[in-house]
């Protein structure tokens, strides 16, 4: 499960900011805060490198596909 963490002494021109920061982006300011907060700790980094791997388009199994045809091609003369 998620834990919660309470910032106290938010100053008032830093809540102001990230609420209109929360609203440029259509978001709550909680998620806004939990973007900011991955970027800084560099977690939102390593979710997209991550993504590069999971994530898989018809153009990549394809690509994928015939690059492992060509590794699969015998040539005869070698085995001769």
């Amino acid at each position: 499960m998620a834990k919660q963490i309470t910032v106290r002494g938010v100053p008032k021109e830093l809540s102001r900011r990230l609420a209109k920061l929360a609203e440029v982006r259509n978001q709550s300011v909680n998620t806004t805060v939990l973007q900011l907060l991955e970027r800084a700790t560099g977690i939102d980094g390593r979710r997209e490198r991550l993504a590069q791997y999971t994530t898989w388009t018809a153009d990549d199994v394809k690509e994928l596909d015939e690059a492992i045809a060509l590794q699969r091609t015998v040539d005869d003369s070698l085995w001769k």
